[in-house]
């Protein structure tokens, strides 16, 4: 875990994603925890994309659209934030651990 700027995150992410294996990826959230994206590496270069607060929806994206997608859900979810905490996901199942909220 670690907390990250806002500015920096998106390449952050996504340079981690290039890298991780079909299966994992990498869950953003708010410094209380409520708000969150959470995007998983599929088979064949896709990628699940789960946002959760104010709107809740799930996608299945590309590589290329893959950066177009979290900069409009990072600037809808995260509004006022200036850092955000970075989770590995090992597994989907990581997902469904309870975090502790602030």
């Amino acid at each position: 875990m670690a907390l990250v700027n806002k500015d920096s995150a998106i390449n952050k992410v996504l340079t981690a994603l290039k890298k991780s294996p079909s299966g994992c990826g990498v869950e953003l959230l708010s410094y209380k925890r409520n708000r969150g994206i959470a995007i998983v590496r599929e088979d064949g270069g896709q990628f699940w994309v789960r946002e959760r607060g104010y709107e809740e929806q799930e996608l299945m994206v590309g590589m290329e659209e893959l950066g177009r997608v979290l900069k409009t859900m990072v600037k809808r979810e995260f509004p006022r934030s200036r850092k955000l905490r970075v989770y590995q996901i090992r597994s989907p199942e990581d997902l469904a651990k309870v975090r502790k909220k602030l």
